[in-house]
């Protein structure tokens, strides 16, 4: 939700320094160049392909767990679904089912939160954490604050970065981005709290929690039976579909673009580009289920992989849009250094510092770049359109 608060402003700037932008990738090879944008296209899909092996993942995890479907079945048939009406619908097919899926699962959430309230007494289950789990609600908790600005920055780096939340900026009208941003973290913003609520509940509920991956499906089932378990698994798919549809959408977009047009195939024709783009969301799909095959690590772990990538994109992002002296070396270098930086401390720390650390360094590098640069960026360099 402060991902989306943050980027409203943005979405407004983008549209118009870009009103004929195509993808996130547009941005930063007009405004940094080649070697940025190289950068900026590893990290971008790096993480798209990881963002949907964890949904994939949890697909699997889910149907396992409610259904006692195999894993690798229920994994593949999320993929596959997601697959297919990406590949004839296209970004069109996106956004609506993305609008319903949403109103499902806040919908869902509601249902399964006032199930919870009704078999708990909130003055109980902060006693028994109290009681416990008394770090649990501890907020000077040293990996508790780490986690949380984390955490926030892992969601602004995802949001800022991510062709997914580029490419509706594009679509949308001048006047609508900005709002369209604002209500969409509006709306969210109960889901994360209420999500929380649910996990800190189960030790009043007397549920045993297995795996961090499980909340969610075990809470559900145990107090609202078959129904809970139907609406759990409603809401879970639609929330992974959204999510994987939106990623196979976007991230085929910034292969198709930024690679194979702009940088392959400069004189392809339209038709042939769209043959490209549909083999491209096939072979993403593919590559995502073959990985996903072993399930290796919990979902977090997999996920906050990517975080400090995405988390060293938001300085050179936002000085860019903002910062005429913003320049291409600082936020090569910040890309570069801060994911670095930010998986080491991954493996040597833990994932709760990754994120952190990547931003906090691609910021040093960034506004250390920016006070020694001489060079001053013409905004109408974005607009590709009046170049040519």
């Amino acid at each position: 939700s402060f991902g989306l608060f943050m980027f409203a402003p943005l979405a407004k700037r983008i549209k118009g320094l870009m009103p004929t932008g195509y993808t996130s990738g547009d941005f930063i090879r007009l405004r940094y160049g080649k070697r940025a944008w190289l950068l900026f296209l590893i990290i971008s899909i790096f993480y798209g392909v990881t963002w949907m092996i964890s949904m994939g993942m949890a697909g699997g995890i889910l149907m396992n767990a409610i259904t006692g479907i195999p894993y690798v079945y229920g994994m593949s048939v999320i993929l596959l679904v997601c697959v297919i009406y990406t590949l004839f619908g296209g970004l069109y097919a996106v956004i609506g089912t993305d609008f319903i899926q949403s109103l499902i699962i806040l919908i869902g959430i509601v249902a399964v939160g006032a199930g919870i309230l009704m078999n708990t007494d909130m003055t109980q289950v902060h006693t028994d954490l109290q009681k416990d789990s008394p770090m649990l609600i501890n907020i000077l908790l040293p990996a508790a604050i780490m986690a949380f600005f984390n955490n926030l920055l892992f969601g602004v780096g995802e949001i800022f970065h991510s062709n997914v939340w580029w490419s509706r900026v594009f679509a949308m009208r001048a006047d609508v981005g900005q709002k369209a941003y604002l209500l969409g973290g509006l709306f969210w913003l109960p889901v994360p709290v209420a999500a929380g609520y649910f996990a800190l509940s189960s030790g009043t509920l007397g549920i045993n929690i297995t795996s961090p991956d499980m909340v969610g499906p075990l809470i559900a089932s145990q107090l609202l039976g078959e129904i809970g378990s139907v609406i759990v698994f409603v809401v879970l798919f639609c929330s992974l579909a959204s999510s994987i549809d939106s990623l196979l959408a976007a991230t085929s977009d910034l292969v198709t673009e930024d690679i194979y047009k702009k940088w392959l195939r400069p004189d392809t024709s339209p038709e042939k580009l769209r043959k490209m783009s549909a083999w491209i969301i096939v072979f993403i799909g593919v590559l995502t289920w073959l990985i996903c095959l072993p399930r290796v690590g919990t979902l977090a772990d997999v996920l906050f992989f990517a975080g400090p990538m995405v988390g060293s994109t938001i300085w050179p992002i936002v000085t860019g849009l903002y910062w005429r002296k913003a320049s291409a070396t600082g936020a090569f270098w910040g890309m570069l250094l801060g994911s670095l930086c930010g998986l080491v401390s991954y493996f040597e720390l833990g994932w709760y510092t990754s994120s952190l650390i990547g931003a906090a360094v691609s910021m040093i590098v960034v506004i250390i770049a920016r006070v020694v640069s001489k060079t001053s960026f013409d905004w109408k360099d974005l607009n590709e359109a009046s170049t040519h």
